[in-house]
C-alpha cells in the first residue's frame, strides 16, 4: 500500500463519492434524458408545439377567430382552426356533443364607451355525454396546457351548450 489507503482525506473523498453519487447520478440522468418518467409527471400529457405557434397567430396576428385542440394519445394538438371570418355559432359548432376539448375563442366586442376590444378565451368544452375518463383526462391535463398558452384573458368552463352561450361570452367580456 502507498500509505495514503487510510488516511482522512482519501475516507471522504470514499464517503462523499458513497453518498452524493446516486444522488448526482439521477439528476444527471433526467438532465440527459428527458423523455424519462419525471418528465411531465404530473399528467403525462406533452403539448405539440403547433399548439403554442397557432395560438401566438391568433393572439399576435389575428389569423383565426378560434382553435379547438383535443388530446391524441399522450398529446394535446389543433383538431381545427376557425378562419378570421368566422362567428360564435361556427365556433360551438365545431365542439363535439360527446367528446371533451379545449378551445380559444377570440371574442370581438364594443364596450359601453363604445371602444372596438378583444378578449381571449380559453374554454374546457366537458359535455355530460362524454366518458368518465375523458373528463378526468382533460380535467387533470387543464391547467397545464393552459400555462402553455399565454395571454387568456378569460376561461370558461361548460358542460352543456347553455352553460357557453353568446350571452354569457358577452357578459364575460365586459
Amino acid at each position: 500500500m502507498n500509505g495514503l489507503a487510510g488516511s482522512p482525506s482519501s475516507l471522504a473523498v470514499m464517503i462523499l463519492k458513497m453518498t452524493l453519487y446516486p444522488l448526482f447520478h439521477t439528476k444527471i440522468k433526467s438532465f440527459l434524458h428527458p423523455k424519462t418518467k419525471m418528465a411531465n409527471a404530473v399528467s403525462g400529457m406533452s403539448v405539440h408545439d403547433d399548439c403554442k405557434h397557432k395560438f401566438l397567430d391568433l393572439k399576435a396576428k389575428r389569423n383565426y377567430r378560434f382553435i379547438v385542440f383535443k388530446i391524441d394519445g399522450q398529446e394535446v394538438v389543433v383538431e381545427k382552426l376557425g378562419q378570421p371570418g368566422e362567428n360564435y355559432n361556427d365556433f360551438t359548432a365545431s365542439l363535439p356533443s360527446d367528446e371533451c376539448r379545449y378551445a380559444v375563442f377570440d371574442f370581438d366586442f364594443i364596450t359601453n364607451e363604445n371602444c372596438q376590444k378583444s378578449k381571449i378565451f380559453f374554454i374546457a368544452w366537458s359535455p355530460d355525454t362524454s366518458s368518465v375518463r375523458m373528463k378526468m383526462v382533460y380535467a387533470s391535463t387543464k391547467d397545464r396546457f393552459k400555462r402553455e398558452l399565454d395571454g387568456i384573458q378569460v376561461e370558461l368552463q361548460a358542460t352543456d351548450p347553455s352553460e357557453m352561450s353568446f350571452d354569457i361570452i358577452k357578459s364575460r367580456a365586459l
